[in-house]
């Protein structure tokens, strides 16, 4: 009979022991500080290179519709809107805005501090925001007195004066400001108030269009009241003082 060797329980083979799986620690507060700061640079980079590249593109492409102008052609059901080159408006009407909006516009880099200063000490903030600023908020930005939008406007009014010439920085003001309710660009109310082209403007017609620039859902430069008719005189004179004195320069060829 064959004998059977007895195994013996040594020399069994042991099973491998198991490896116990390492717990993922969680990421320290640094850490985690860390990535947000990482993808909060990445998000204002991309946000500062998209303005930067709409800057640079705006300076010689016309800007397309702007936030404003969506929310009242929503509201209103349709806007006129035409946009016409600086050759194509007529010079009184760039005297006229720049005397009744920002009088220093060719003296400044975006802000008029002596404007924001005398505002500062009268308790108010009209007639402190230039036309720069009005560019940046009406092409790039939305309406309203928030922080941010302030900031931004801040921020962006120094890159488009850099870029941007002073005629350029006035040619889209006028093609895109308001001077009546739905009516945008200095083309579409020449029409809509006068039945005639932006360059055939005349000085008691630009002065009237400047004048209304402040309230344009209120007043009319077509059937102008007793304070808008006053306001249009002094705008008529004040462009012909800014052609006088050389504050049209930047801005006239």
């Amino acid at each position: 009979m064959t004998e059977k060797t007895a195994e013996k329980p040594a020399d069994r083979a042991k099973p491998a022991p198991r490896r116990r799986k390492a717990k993922a620690e969680a990421p320290a507060p640094r850490s985690r500080l860390r990535v947000v700061l990482r993808w909060l640079g990445r998000g204002l980079g991309a946000v500062a290179a998209l303005y930067g590249f709409l800057i640079l593109l705006f300076s010689f492409v016309p800007p397309p519709i702007n936030l404003y102008q969506m929310s009242e052609a929503w509201r209103l059901g349709g806007i006129e809107k035409d946009w016409v080159a600086w050759e194509d408006i007529a010079p009184v009407m760039g005297r006229s805005a720049v005397a009744a909006e920002d009088a220093n516009f060719c003296n400044h880099w975006g802000f008029d501090m002596a404007a924001i200063r005398e505002a500062i000490e009268q308790g108010s903030n009209r007639g402190a925001s230039t036309i720069s600023q009005q560019v940046v908020k009406n092409v790039f930005l939305w309406q309203g007195r928030s922080w941010v939008r302030k900031a931004m406007e801040a921020v962006l009014t120094p890159m488009v004066e850099l870029v941007w010439s002073k005629q350029r920085i006035l040619e889209v003001y006028l093609n895109v400001a308001e001077f009546g309710e739905g009516v945008f660009g200095v083309q579409a109310a020449a029409q809509h108030y006068f039945k005639v082209d932006a360059k055939d403007l005349t000085a008691v017609q630009a002065a009237r269009l400047a004048a209304v620039l402040p309230n344009p859902k209120e007043w009319s430069a077509s059937k102008p009241s007793s304070y808008v008719r006053s306001r249009a005189r002094t705008h008529m004179s004040g462009a012909e003082t800014i052609a006088a004195d050389g504050r049209s320069a930047c801005f006239e060829d």
